[in-house]
């Protein structure tokens, strides 16, 4: 890839990631103001997971049809019209239905701009480029959360500001010469071979999409119900993702030196206990407290993903590693869809705090079977020694595309 197909790239993800980052956040904060239950807040937010499952088998079969930046072009409009759907009918089984469309629309853009980098990339410079294209999407997912401070007065203008982004993420691609990536294809696993060279693997991928979609769903919700102003509300969601930046480097590092399964352990415990302080601290968890609370939970929990992604690759043959990308993101997707369900009916039940309870839970059973694992199989073996790869929680690994026969 030229630096001018990388940076045509970037820009696109870069909207994209504004777009979607406000996005989820937003439909949140409405639902809540719409007096939905938490909930019903739950199951609309797990819509978009569910439109993330359909995706991994759609989107390759678009690229492999229609290419490219046809396929991001078409995902491209209809997402952007469906986001101006929400405030039309104020409705919880419409949003669903509309968060399903989105899920589909932007993994499936989300796919091809992941695929694209990583056709186009090689073993020289590839690790350069999703550093680079990381710190793009941590960066915007950011940025968007920022965006919820936008005035409001009708509850459309945010909803425009979302698909005027994601529109203009198109443009990019199609108006400035780039080269696009050969389509190539590549064999299917099966989840019980994973499971075989690595259950942790699969246990992880699944917990992750448990605790990663309740986090980006519910949050908006929770930090208002401890009494936060919607300004800090998104500057506390906008953190996480800003922290990850500078966590995800040291932290993939030091994984490729020790037994990935001890920094899976240490992290899992770690998010589970910041859950525990901010819980067992209560009232006395102050506003500034509560931010750099959720931001040390965002640093430690999020790159879980990619060190359970590196973990599986250790185990398995190189001719694998594409194929089970792909089943893995199917493991994530479906965690994600119940993760937003599971928590928003504790939310319901408990009230705020059912948040971090769930939290605490996810992250502290993780924690446990890392440790199980390691006593089943205490031997340091990494079949093949892959690096760490910077994975997105709220999109696909980057070599996932295009991997359905």
């Amino acid at each position: 890839m030229n630096n001018a197909s990388l940076w045509v790239l970037l820009a696109s993800v870069g909207m994209l990631c504004l777009g979607h980052g406000l996005n989820g956040s937003l439909v949140s904060l409405s639902a809540d103001e719409a007096a939905f239950s938490t909930s019903t807040t739950g199951v609309v937010m797990a819509g978009y997971s569910a439109g993330m499952l359909l995706s991994t088998f759609a989107a390759p079969r678009l690229v492999k049809s229609v290419g490219h930046v046809r396929t991001f072009a078409g995902l491209a409009s209809i997402v952007s019209t469906a986001v101006l759907l929400f405030p039309l009918w104020v409705n919880p089984v419409f949003w669903f239905v509309l968060r399903i469309v989105t899920g589909l629309c932007v993994s499936g853009m989300f796919i091809v701009c992941e695929s694209w980098l990583n056709s186009a990339s090689n073993n020289r410079n590839r690790g350069q480029m999703l550093s680079l294209y990381m710190i793009v999407t941590y960066g915007a997912l950011g940025l968007g959360q920022l965006l919820l401070n936008v005035a409001d007065t009708s509850g459309f203008v945010r909803f425009i500001v979302v698909s005027v982004l994601l529109s203009m993420s198109l443009v990019p691609l199609i108006l400035v010469p780039s080269e696009q990536p050969n389509v190539e294809g590549a064999k299917s696993v099966k989840i019980v071979d994973i499971w075989r060279a690595s259950p942790l693997a699969v246990v992880g991928v699944i917990a992750c999409g448990l605790g990663q979609s309740a986090f980006f769903a519910l949050g908006v919700i929770f930090g208002l119900a401890k009494g936060l102003p919607l300004v800090w509300v998104s500057i506390m969601m906008a953190l996480p993702p800003f922290g990850v930046i500078l966590s995800q480097y040291p932290i993939g590092w030091v994984s490729d030196r020790i037994d990935r399964r001890t920094i899976i352990l240490l992290l899992a415990v770690a998010s589970s206990l910041i859950a525990t302080i901010i819980l067992a601290g209560g009232y006395y968890v102050t506003w500034f407290m509560l931010i750099a609370l959720m931001t040390m939970f965002g640093i430690v929990s999020l790159p879980i993903y990619s060190l359970v992604i590196a973990h599986a690759n250790d185990h398995l043959r190189k001719e694998q590693v594409l194929g089970a990308s792909a089943k893995l993101v199917l493991l994530y997707g479906a965690g994600s869809i119940v993760g937003p369900i599971l928590a928003g009916y504790l939310m319901s039940d408990i009230g705020r705090d059912g948040f971090l309870i769930y939290m605490i839970a996810v992250h502290g059973l993780l924690g446990a079977f890392a440790a199980w694992r390691y006593w089943r199989r205490p031997d340091h073996a990494k079949a093949h020694g892959r690096d760490v790869m910077s994975v997105s929680p709220v999109s696909t690994p980057a070599n996932v595309p295009l991997l359905q026969d």
